[in-house]
Formats: C-alpha cells, sequence, structure tokens
C-alpha cells in the first residue's frame, strides 16, 4: 500500500498498487468531497496479481468490522476486472469502475444500502474511453514530492497482463496541460515532478500531432524554469525516442534512476509474455544510457516462474540483473490473472516460483549493497522527504536511494556526503 493522501472529514482512502493510483486517489478524495460523500471508506485497488486482490478483499473485511457503520466504496483496477468478486461481498456497498471514480456524479449516485450485488455495481466499458482529461492536483499532503498523469491504458497485450482492462487503452493527456499542471505544482512549492502513467513511453500516439515522451520531457524543462527535480516512473525501454535520449544526456534536473519494465532476462519467455524487446536490446540500452550518464541507476520489474520457464531460462533472469548492473528490483512471483493467455499456458510449480523469487531477491539485494558501497564518499542532492520522531532527517538522492541525514527541512534539497549505509539505507551529513 501506498501512503495515504490527506482526507476531507469522515473520508478515508486505501490506496493499492501503483503511483498513478496514489494520484487517482488525490483526485477521489476531491471529487468525492465536492459530492458532498460522508462516512465512506474507498478501496482503490489493484490487479497486478492475485495477491493484491487477496490484500484489498482482506482489508475491506478489517475496515467492516472495526467500522461497521461506514460505508465501504470499492474502485480501481480490480474492482474494474472483477467487479462482481467486490460486490458479493457483503461488506462492500458499491463498486465503480476505473473512469467513474474521477467524476463527483458516481458519488453522488451510489446506490442504497442493502441492494443486490448487481445493483452495486456502477462500471462502465472500459475500452469505451477514448479521451484522458489533465485532472489537476494543487497539493498532494507532504510538499514535496508530486505525481502528473501524463498517460493512461495500454494498447499492448503482454500475455500476462490484467491492466488494460482494468485501464483501457492508451489515452495521453495533451501537453499543454501537463505542462500547466508541472507549472502548478512547481509554484505550490513541490521540489520534485513525476511524471507518471501505465505506460509512459507510448506518450503522444493518440494525440493529433503524435508527440513522445521525449517531446514532453523537453518541453516541460524548457518552459518551467523553477522546476528543479524531474523523475520518470516505469518506462518500457525500447520504446525510448531520440529527444528522451538526448534529455537525460544533457539536462541534470532529468534523475539519473531509470526503472525498466523488463519482466524476464530469457527471449524466449519475453516472447511469449508478447514483450517487444530481447535482452540484447535492453542490456545495449543499460549500455547506451550509462555512457551517456555515468551516474544513472537502474530498477526493473522481473516475473519469477512465469509459465513453460525452465531452469536455463530463469538463469538468464538472474543474469541480465548483473549485465545492466539492475540496482532495485520489484520481483513478482508470477500468479495466473484470469482472462489473460499466461493463464492458458503450462504452469510452473508454486515451490519452483516460490524459490526463483528468492533467488532474484537475494541477487537484487547483493546489487543493491554493491550500490550503497559504492555511494560512500559520494556527495548527492537530498530532497529532505520527512522528519522522523527519533530524529532522522529522512530523504532521497538523486538515484532514488534513501538516505538519512541529521537535518534538513521538509522539502529542501541538500548537499550531502555519504558516509555509511544501514539497512538499505544511506547516511550522511549535510555537506
Amino acid at each position: 500500500m501506498s501512503d495515504e493522501p490527506k482526507a476531507p472529514p469522515n473520508i478515508d482512502v486505501i490506496t493499492f498498487g501503483c503511483r498513478l493510483n496514489t494520484l487517482d486517489s488525490e483526485v477521489m478524495m476531491r471529487e468525492s468531497e465536492k459530492a458532498g460523500l460522508e462516512n465512506a471508506l474507498l478501496v482503490n485497488t489493484c490487479a497486478v496479481t492475485g495477491e493484491a486482490v487477496r490484500q484489498a478483499r482482506q482489508a475491506i473485511r478489517r475496515a467492516k468490522r472495526d467500522q461497521p457503520d461506514r460505508r465501504i466504496i470499492v474502485t480501481g483496477c480490480a474492482a474494474q476486472t472483477e467487479a462482481k468478486t467486490f460486490a458479493n461481498m457483503d461488506e462492500v456497498d458499491a463498486v465503480i469502475g476505473n473512469e467513474e471514480k474521477l467524476k463527483a456524479h458516481a458519488y453522488q449516485n451510489l446506490p442504497d444500502f442493502g441492494v443486490s450485488a448487481e445493483e452495486k455495481i456502477i462500471v462502465n466499458d472500459i475500452m469505451s474511453v477514448k479521451k484522458t482529461a489533465p485532472h489537476m492536483v494543487d497539493s498532494m499532503g507532504e510538499r514535496t514530492r508530486a505525481f502528473v498523469q501524463v498517460q493512461t491504458g495500454c494498447d499492448h497485450r503482454c500475455t500476462f497482463c490484467i491492466i488494460p482492462y482494468g485501464r483501457g487503452n492508451s489515452r495521453s493527456v495533451p501537453m499543454g496541460a501537463v505542462v500547466e499542471q508541472v507549472k502548478r505544482l512547481v509554484d505550490n512549492g513541490f521540489a520534485e515532478i513525476v511524471i507518471t502513467g501505465v505506460d509512459i513511453t507510448s506518450y503522444g500516439a493518440d494525440l493529433p500531432s503524435r508527440p513522445t515522451l521525449g517531446n514532453l520531457v523537453q518541453s516541460i524543462l524548457t518552459h518551467v524554469i523553477g522546476l528543479r527535480r524531474l523523475r520518470l516512473s516505469s518506462i518500457d525501454s525500447i520504446e525510448v525516442d531520440a529527444p528522451l535520449m538526448d534529455a537525460i544526456a544533457s539536462d541534470k534536473r532529468l534523475l539519473p534512476h531509470l526503472h525498466l519494465s523488463l519482466q524476464s532476462g530469457d527471449n524466449m519467455i519475453l516472447k511469449r509474455m508478447k514483450r517487444r524487446h530481447l535482452r540484447d536490446d535492453t542490456i545495449s540500452f543499460c549500455q547506451e544510457i550509462r555512457h551517456n550518464r555515468p551516474d544513472i541507476v537502474f530498477g526493473a520489474d522481473i516475473i519469477a516462474g512465469f509459465p513453460t520457464e525452465t531452469d536455463a531460462m530463469f538463469e538468464n533472469s538472474l543474469k541480465i540483473i548483473d549485465e545492466c548492473a539492475l540496482t532495485f528490483l520489484h520481483i513478482f512471483p508470477y500468479s495466473p490473472r484470469p482472462g489473460t493467455p499466461a493463464a492458458r499456458m503450462p504452469q510452473v510449480e508454486k515451490s519452483i516460483i516460490k524459490e526463483r523469487a528468492r533467488l532474484l531477491r537475494e541477487k537484487g539485494e547483493k546489487r543493491l549493497q554493491l550500490h550503497l558501497k559504492s555511494a560512500i564518499g559520494q556527495k548527492s542532492a537530498v530532497l529532505i522527504e520527512r522528519i522522523l520522531p527519533n530524529g532522522v532527517h529522512l530523504g532521497r538522492t538523486e538515484q532514488f536511494t534513501l538516505i538519512h541525514l541529521n537535518q534538513g527541512e521538509q522539502g529542501d534539497i541538500i548537499k550531502a556526503e555519504i558516509t555509511g549505509y544501514k539497512n538499505n539505507e544511506l547516511i550522511g551529513r549535510a555537506a
């Protein structure tokens, strides 16, 4: 679960999943308050894995036990793809879709208490949605880092992924609206902006002039003079365009941290996943970026135990962690999502999946330790995110590494010297 946004009176939200859901939750809070909703819990779900759905159901049951008189409204990707699953829960009062959750009228037209499961559902066909409105958010709780949605949905159909059916086809926010939102957030005191979406490297393909993500990034860097730090969320490296490569190489405000939607290091598995890259494409991409930006740090998503994955195929995923010097890994034990082609492929035994996930995490931990060790003695600009009760000032370096400092106010960017590390976090002092 992510950090929760500040809620209006009598309304709370539980957010699962990605950064885009975090931004959506901010819009949900604003729109539900505008609608006059009271005494309700909004559950913004994720559908990436079966475990994410299980956690959402568990949270709903716990919430109802703790506050039985409170209305529970479920939304998000899992609600979009499995509306009946949630509507059949006695604890749930309404299920609204991913498009509906961002509009006040959905909260004004909720069903009455005690209706049937079918009557609880307010979920339209997400594939019929053709445009994405720029949802302007003026603040996001602590004024340190803000997310800006530039795109949602996905036109690709990876065989393991249910998300296109939760978010719909790819839809981009016009470039001018994105730049305006970034300006507004910077003027409101945010030091760092994160560009986010479901598939941000597909940005612009549906817009009249077909701008690319690189065009958008360069426009932001050019027109938002007060912007101090710009960060990208997960990218598909095979879709990175020349303007984005130029921006990474030439503008230090675009931070040296890229999270890759890798999924596997084996060519056969990548083909069976219906990915658009091969392992050599990823290796070449990382080498080129590192040549142009030596301080770059890479993260990646990797799935353990995809159907038909042999020991040799798995070894290729292990090896690519070293070959690309991947530092921040998100390891997902494969779980079949009903309705996806991969769910019908020959499955790997759960015990093997669990062991492969452990080995990937172990390899990732070693790479992280190397990264932390190599940072000692270096200097970095640190964004102070919060001050802990014990007096530690917690922030992140340009490479997104957590660091403990001894001073700095929330939202400040201070120069720090890195003196050590502990528990996978750097330790430093103001330089």
